[in-house]
């Protein structure tokens, strides 16, 4: 077997179970999986909308925090001729 197939069959398992495991987080089975794929892609976009909703609150209680540290920083950055970003 040609080393360039069996580099493709190897990350192709390997990617495989790093998906297989994703998939088991959210509980979903194989059989579950095929017979109600419909519902399992709803299944799925509810956990995943779930998650947002859940951090977009401790993103804007960070932000709360960091964006006004961020900007006197940047201010004095500007003040002195600098920039952030420059670094």
């Amino acid at each position: 077997m040609p080393s360039n197939v069996r580099d493709t069959i190897v990350k192709l398992v390997l990617i495989s179970f790093v998906v297989g495991l994703l998939i088991s987080f959210f509980e979903i089975n194989p059989a579950e999986l095929l017979a109600n794929f419909g519902e399992t892609a709803q299944k799925i976009f509810s956990l995943v909308a779930r998650f947002i909703e859940w951090s977009v609150k401790y993103v804007l209680l960070g932000a709360v925090i960091v964006m006004p540290i961020w900007l006197i920083f940047f201010l004095i950055g500007k003040a002195r001729g600098k920039s952030p970003s420059r670094r």
